[in-house]
């Protein structure tokens, strides 16, 4: 029943992923997930954590990572929405330092794959938003990692709104640039 379509991204290893919507009067149908799809698809990773949060609009989570234990990440958004953002900090890609951000909401469902060796962060646009995503590793609470959202050095263009107030928690005001990664 499944069906998804993947499309590369201008980095290498990032994939926008949009699921076959099952729609009528009663209201839509999808598969977030299919394994067979996916491998048919050429991505191959297997997940080993499912992970949900909640944020109001101007909240900005990240940019983060795992040091000695990187995740791949397939997030989605399953209400409101985000600009969601990958940072590839692989030191051998031709594209260090270079980032793309995709808008992921309740309306486009579509998703986001993130492989191992990028940061990943994303902006609340809505009100309200649910973010869920699957991880390719379990989470380390001491192999944390961050990079400065706005450093100017990456050059992450956030939709910021004019009226926007931008939220961060203490462990995101403290993150430096990648010049320091």
């Amino acid at each position: 029943m499944g069906q998804i379509k993947v499309s590369t991204c201008p980095i290498k290893g990032l994939y926008v992923i949009e699921p076959t919507i099952h729609e009528d009067s009663r209201g839509y149908f999808m598969e977030t997930y299919n394994q067979k799809d996916m491998h048919e698809a050429g991505l191959d990773m297997v997940f080993v954590q499912d992970n949900q949060s909640m944020s109001v609009k101007g909240v900005l989570r990240g940019l983060h990572y795992q040091k000695q234990h990187p995740q791949g990440k397939l997030v989605r958004v399953i209400r409101g929405s985000v600009f969601d953002v990958a940072v590839d900090l692989r030191k051998d890609s031709k594209s260090f330092g270079k980032w793309y951000g995709v808008e992921l909401s309740d309306e486009n469902k579509k998703q986001f794959y993130i492989p191992e060796g990028f940061a990943h962060g994303f902006l609340v646009l809505s009100e309200t938003t649910e973010f869920c995503y699957k991880c390719t590793d379990f989470y380390h609470p001491g192999d944390e990692g961050g990079l400065a959202w706005n450093d100017p050095e990456i050059g992450i263009e956030w939709p910021i709104e004019e009226e926007m107030k931008i939220c961060l928690s203490e462990r995101d005001k403290n993150w430096r640039g990648i010049r320091n990664y």
